[in-house]
C-alpha cells in the first residue's frame, strides 16, 4: 500500500508540474474548451453605439479601388463630425503620401516648367485630410513591425501606473509605422492595429497595452474609448512578484480586466448587420444625422480583396475592423471575458483535491466506487466551468484538473493489475489490429498457436487501391474527402473481418490483406476470392452518387514468411515474400489490362464455383516467369452472365493463345458486340499494334 500511495503522490506531483509549466499542448486544449463555450453561447449583440463605416465591395464598386484619395477621406471625416459622432477611428495606417497628390504624379518631371508649376499649385489631398482632422475626434491607426527605426508619434495621453512598473510585463512590440506627420499633427489620438493570434491562428485576445522601447501605447479600440470620453490619462495597474503582471486598465469610468501581458479576452458574437454603415452611403449623404450622433465610428473594410481577415473561436472569418468593434462594445458594456490571475492556482487546487479523493478510492475501494467518484468529479468540473462562463463571463478551465484527476484514477488502477491480466490485455490489444475481432479471444486462449518468429506458410493476399483519390483531395474540401475515405475504409475492413482476414496495413486509400496468418486457414484461397468479390461489390455501390473513382483489386496466393519483423522494439506482424509483391503487382496491372479485379491462377486453384475468364499470361517487371491471371465475370459485380458473349470471348482468347490468323477479326467482332468491355478493347488494341499471343510484359509496376 505504501508503494501505491507513493505512485499516487508522484502522479499528482507530475500533474501539478505540468500545470505550472503550462506547455503549448495544454494551452491548445484549454483554448479548445474556451472556444467551444463561445460556440455554445456566442455574445448577444448589444447596441452600445458602435458603428462600422464599412468600405465594402459595393463601396469599392461605386467609388473606386482602395486606397481612396485623401480628399474622400477628408469628406468622410467632415460628414462624421457634422453628424455629431463621438469619435472616428481608422483601421488603416496613412503612412505614405496620397498617390494622387500632385507631387506624387510619376509624369510630373516630364512636363514643361510652366505645366509642372501649375500642377504643383493644385491643392494637396493630404493637406485637405489634415485640415479635416484638426479639431475632430479622430483616432488614426498605426502598426508595429519587428525591425526598423521607430517613427515619431505625438503623445496624446499619459499612462498613470499604479503598483508595480508595467513596462516589465508588456511584450516589446518593435518599431512604430506611424501616420504622416502632417496627418498625425491634427489627430486626437493614435491606436495600434496589431493583433496577436494564438499558434493555431485563432484570435482570442486583443492587446490593449503595447510597447515600443520605453513607451507604452494603446490599441485602436481603447484609444477610441479614451477620446470618446474626453480623457487624457490611462490608469494602469500591475502586481509584482513571481506571478506578477498587468491586472487592470481604467479608461474614464470603464475598468478593463487585463491578462498579465496587457491583453483583453474577447467574447465573440455573430456579426450584427445593424452595426454597419456602408461607406458610400455616408459619403453620399444618405445616412441620417441621428444615426451618427454620439456614435463611435470605426472606418474599415470587409472587402475580401483587402485581406484584413481574422479567424475567431466561433469558427468564422471576420474582418479586422469587426474585431475592433466587438472589443469596443465589450469595453462599453462591461462584459468582456475575464480570467483572473488567481484562476490557475484555484484550478491546481481543484486538481489536487479531486486527485486525492479519486486516487484514494481507487487504491482502497476498487473500481466501482472510484469510477463513480471520478464521474462525479468530472461532471462537477465541467458544470462549474460552463456555469462560470455562461453566468459570470469567467474563463475557468475544467479540462486541466480533469486530466490530472483522470491520471490519479488510472495510474493506481494500473498498478493493481496482475501480471497475467496485463499479458492477456497485451495480446488482445496487439492482435486486434491484425485479426478480425472474433479471432482475438481464440488467440488469447491459445497463445501457443502464435509464433512470433518467422515461419513459412502458404497464404493468400489481397491488395486494393482507390483510383484518383489524390486528385479528389485537390477538387473538394479535404475534410469532406477524409470523411468519404473513412466511411469507405470502414466498409471495406468490415468485409475483411467477416471473411476472417487479417488487415496487414492501410496505406492512404489502399489496403493490404492476408489470409491464413497468424492462424492457419486451409480454405484461405476461397476466402480471399470471396472477400475480393464482396469488396468490389461494396466499393461499386459506395461510389454511386459520390465523387469517387472505382477500386482496383489484385489477388494472389503463395508461400511467404510470416511473423514479427519489428524486433523487440516494435511489434509488426506481417508477411514477406514474392507472393506479397505479386498480389500488389496484380492490383496495379488492372490499369493496363482494363480490369478492376485481377486474380492469379494460384488463387483460383483453391476456389470452387469461381466464374472467371482468362485475361493473359502476365510477366510483371522484374519477373522471369509469367503467371496466368483471370478476371471474375463482370469484374465481380452482380448481374446475369451472357453465356453467348462469354463463349465468344473464350473462342477469341483460344485463338489468341494459339496465334490463329483470324484472331484480329474475332476481337473486332467482340468489340462491336460488347463496346463497353475494356478487356476486349485492350486485346484489340494490342493486336492492332502488331502484338501476338496472350503474353503481356508490363514495363511499369
Amino acid at each position: 500500500m505504501v508503494g501505491q500511495l507513493a505512485v499516487l503522490g508522484a502522479t499528482l506531483a507530475l500533474a501539478l508540474a505540468v500545470v505550472l509549466a503550462d506547455p503549448a499542448w495544454l494551452r491548445a486544449m484549454r483554448h479548445a474548451v474556451f472556444d467551444q463555450y463561445q460556440r455554445w453561447q456566442p455574445r448577444v449583440a448589444q447596441d452600445m453605439g458602435v458603428r462600422i463605416v464599412d468600405v465594402d465591395e459595393e463601396s469599392l464598386a461605386r467609388l473606386g479601388q482602395w486606397p481612396w484619395p485623401r480628399t474622400r477621406m477628408a469628406e468622410l471625416v467632415e460628414r462624421a463630425r457634422a453628424g455629431g459622432a463621438a469619435v472616428l477611428g481608422f483601421d488603416a495606417v496613412f503612412a505614405e503620401p496620397d498617390r494622387s497628390a500632385p507631387r506624387a504624379l510619376p509624369q510630373l518631371a516630364a512636363l514643361p516648367a510652366a505645366a509642372r508649376a501649375a500642377v504643383l499649385a493644385l491643392p494637396d489631398p493630404d493637406v485637405r485630410f489634415a485640415a479635416s482632422l484638426a479639431g475632430a475626434p479622430a483616432v488614426l491607426g498605426f502598426s508595429l513591425r519587428p525591425d526598423g527605426s521607430a517613427a515619431a508619434l505625438p503623445e496624446r495621453a499619459r499612462y498613470v501606473q499604479l503598483g508595480a512598473p508595467a513596462l516589465a510585463y508588456v511584450p516589446q512590440g518593435g518599431s512604430v509605422v506611424a501616420p504622416l506627420p502632417l496627418l498625425a499633427e491634427g489627430a486626437a489620438g493614435f491606436g495600434a492595429l496589431s493583433f496577436l493570434p494564438d499558434g493555431d491562428g485563432v484570435l482570442r485576445r486583443v492587446p490593449l497595452v503595447l510597447r515600443t522601447g520605453e513607451r507604452l501605447l494603446p490599441s485602436l479600440s481603447v484609444e477610441m474609448l479614451r477620446v470618446a470620453q474626453g480623457q487624457h490619462n490611462f490608469l494602469l495597474r500591475a502586481d509584482g512578484g513571481p506571478a506578477g503582471g498587468l491586472r487592470e486598465l481604467r479608461v474614464g469610468r470603464h475598468a478593463l480586466p487585463l491578462t498579465a501581458d496587457g491583453e483583453l479576452w474577447l467574447h465573440f458574437g455573430h456579426g450584427d448587420p445593424a452595426r454597419r454603415i456602408p461607406a458610400w452611403q455616408l459619403l453620399q449623404g444618405q445616412v441620417d444625422g441621428g444615426d451618427l450622433r454620439g456614435r463611435l465610428l470605426l472606418v474599415g473594410s470587409s472587402a475580401q480583396g483587402l485581406q484584413d481577415l481574422r479567424f475567431t473561436p466561433l469558427g468564422s472569418v471576420v474582418p479586422g475592423v469587426e474585431v475592433h468593434a466587438q472589443a469596443l462594445e465589450q469595453m462599453l458594456s462591461g462584459t468582456p471575458l475575464r480570467r483572473p490571475a488567481e484562476m490557475e492556482a484555484l484550478e491546481a487546487l481543484a486538481l489536487l483535491l479531486g486527485g486525492l479523493l479519486v486516487g484514494g478510492l481507487a487504491l482502497r475501494r476498487g473500481p466501482l466506487p472510484s469510477t463513480a467518484a471520478l464521474l462525479a468529479v468530472l461532471c462537477l468540473f465541467a458544470g462549474l466551468g460552463w456555469w462560470a462562463f455562461s453566468a459570470r463571463n469567467l474563463l475557468v478551465d475544467p479540462l486541466t484538473p480533469a486530466l490530472g484527476v483522470l491520471a490519479a484514477f488510472l495510474v493506481p488502477s494500473v498498478v493493481r493489475y496482475q501480471a497475467s491480466e496485463r499479458r492477456r490485455r497485451w495480446l488482445a490489444r496487439a492482435f486486434s489490429r491484425y485479426v478480425s475481432p472474433n479471432l482475438v479471444s481464440h488467440i488469447v486462449r491459445h497463445p501457443e498457436q502464435l509464433a512470433l518468429s518467422g515461419e513459412r506458410r502458404e497464404c493468400s493476399f489481397i491488395f486494393t487501391d482507390l483510383i484518383d483519390f489524390t486528385g479528389l483531395m485537390e477538387r473538394i474540401d479535404p475534410a469532406d474527402a477524409v470523411g468519404l475515405l473513412n466511411d469507405y475504409l470502414d466498409g471495406m475492413i468490415a468485409i475483411v473481418f467477416r471473411h476472417q482476414g487479417t488487415l496487414d496495413r492501410i496505406i492512404g486509400d489502399a489496403l493490404a490483406i492476408m489470409f491464413s496468418a497468424p492462424l492457419d486457414q486451409r480454405d484461405h484461397r476461397q476466402r480471399a476470392y470471396d472477400c475480393a468479390l464482396e469488396m468490389q461489390r461494396f466499393a461499386h455501390v459506395y461510389a454511386r452518387g459520390r465523387p469517387l473513382g472505382h477500386t482496383r483489386i489484385g489477388v494472389h496466393s503463395g508461400e511467404v514468411i510470416v511473423g514479427n519483423f519489428g524486433g523487440r522494439t516494435m511489434f509488426d506482424y506481417r508477411a514477406l515474400g514474392d507472393a506479397v509483391n505479386t498480389a500488389s503487382r496484380l492490383e496495379g496491372a488492372n490499369k493496363y489490362l482494363g480490369t478492376r479485379v485481377c486474380v492469379s491462377e494460384a488463387t483460383l486453384a483453391g476456389c470452387s464455383g469461381a466464374q472467371v475468364r482468362p485475361v493473359a499470361r502476365l510477366l510483371p517487371k522484374g519477373k522471369t516467369r509469367p503467371l496466368r491471371v483471370f478476371q471474375p465475370l463482370h469484374d465481380g459485380l452482380p448481374g446475369p452472365v451472357d453465356a453467348a458473349a462469354q463463349a465468344a470471348y473464350a473462342q477469341a482468347y483460344a485463338a489468341l493463345e494459339q496465334g490463329a490468323p483470324d484472331v484480329l477479326a474475332l476481337f473486332e467482332a467482340l468489340a462491336r458486340q460488347q463496346p463497353d468491355d475494356t478487356l476486349v478493347r485492350m486485346h484489340l488494341e494490342r493486336l492492332r499494334r502488331g502484338e501476338r499471343g496472350d503474353l503481356i510484359v508490363l514495363d511499369g509496376k
